[in-house]
């Protein structure tokens, strides 16, 4: 038995609403109540409590896939450990999924590192899935735990040195243009430890990195004519010149053409692949993928549901994801996966 995102979909649409739910913490007065939830992946929309202040947020499909997949039966999991500071809205999910009959509130002890020696710890809040024995529904139960959880420093992640070209581009504050480019660095890497041969946008390919150009990153082509996939489309090809990465895979698959979105806006990306799928068959399993960090989610979702763009089916893939996947692919050496696995780091962004 495992978690889905629909089984967690599912358990919280049953939730009232009705009513405000509690946090499983005393630490906190805010409270929550569950405006709608859009079946069967999700998103979530709430609203949040605070004394006489109120918002709405949204709770993504993209988190809610993430958190579920962390999920074993019997096994405490602490939110923060799987998302990181990512989402405003995980505490959010947390209590509401703690309301639902299968899931349960735990303390399991963990081991604290103090230099040569370690210690045992009273535990922090972590959630674990029990379904042969559920609660009832609307109220929050702890679980007594004999476990003990083994707390290692998570892993960041770190890029090299890079050097940019004097060009006009150096009027763009510097450190966009580098978080720009510390995701495609990314994103290429991936797709190198996928098997994907990458392109990346003509105007970045001379970005040095670890004092050698994009170019020279493992996997990645110079020259989109010379693709079997393309080379019959000229004009596809110069669609393409400056999309900021695409996948290829086998000369007969594109797995994802990805627009990163992090200070130009959204529809300017959306525009360019729109002009580029225009100009090519309809290859079969083409991801068309706005990556933008974590907070333009709702900026993001909102152009993409334009009705210009929902022929492309546009999906959001997350700066949290991308460093998460790139995080697998670059220790854990990641292999033999199909291209679907894709599939649940991004989110669809438009119906």
């Amino acid at each position: 038995m495992k978690v889905t995102a629909s089984n967690i979909i599912n358990a919280i649409a049953r939730l009232s609403r009705d009513i405000f739910f509690d946090y499983p913490t005393t630490r906190t007065r805010t409270k929550i109540k569950i405006l709608s939830v859009v079946r069967p992946l999700g998103p979530i929309r709430i609203l949040r409590k605070t004394g006489k202040s109120e918002c709405e947020q949204t709770i993504s499909s993209s988190m809610i896939q993430r958190y579920a997949a962390a999920f074993k039966e019997g096994i405490p999991v602490n939110i923060d450990r799987v998302l990181g500071a990512s989402y405003n809205t995980r505490s959010a999910l947390e209590a509401l999924l703690a309301h639902t009959p299968e899931f349960f509130i735990c303390r399991p002890h963990r081991v604290q590192f103090q230099e040569s020696s370690t210690i045992i710890k009273s535990g922090h809040k972590h959630l674990i899935w029990n379904p042969r024995e559920p609660h009832a529904e609307g109220v929050v139960q702890e679980l007594p735990c004999a476990l003990t959880i083994s707390e290692l420093p998570s892993l960041e992640t770190v890029y090299g040195v890079l050097d940019f070209p004097i060009d006009a581009s150096t009027e763009l504050d510097i450190e966009i243009k580098r978080r720009h480019t510390q995701i495609q660095i990314a994103l290429a890497l991936i797709g190198h430890q996928l098997g994907f041969r990458t392109y990346i946008a003509a105007n970045d390919q001379g970005i040095q990195y670890n004092n050698k150009p994009l170019i020279d990153l493992p996997g990645v082509i110079a020259d989109l004519t010379e693709e079997r996939l393309l080379k019959a489309y000229s004009e596809g090809v110069d669609a393409a010149r400056f999309i900021d990465c695409l996948w290829l895979k086998n000369g007969r698959f594109m797995p994802a053409v990805m627009e990163i979105e992090h200070s130009t806006g959204v529809t300017s990306g959306l525009s360019r692949m729109q002009r580029f799928k225009d100009s090519i068959p309809a290859f079969e399993r083409t991801r068309w993928a706005i990556v933008a960090p974590d907070e333009d989610r709702d900026d993001v979702i909102t152009k993409c549901s334009e009705a210009q763009f929902r022929g492309l089916r546009p999906q959001y893939f997350p700066y949290s994801a991308v460093e998460e996947l790139y995080g697998l692919c670059t220790r854990r050496k990641i292999k033999g996966v199909d291209e679907v696995f894709l599939d649940s780091f991004m989110e669809k962004a438009a119906s």
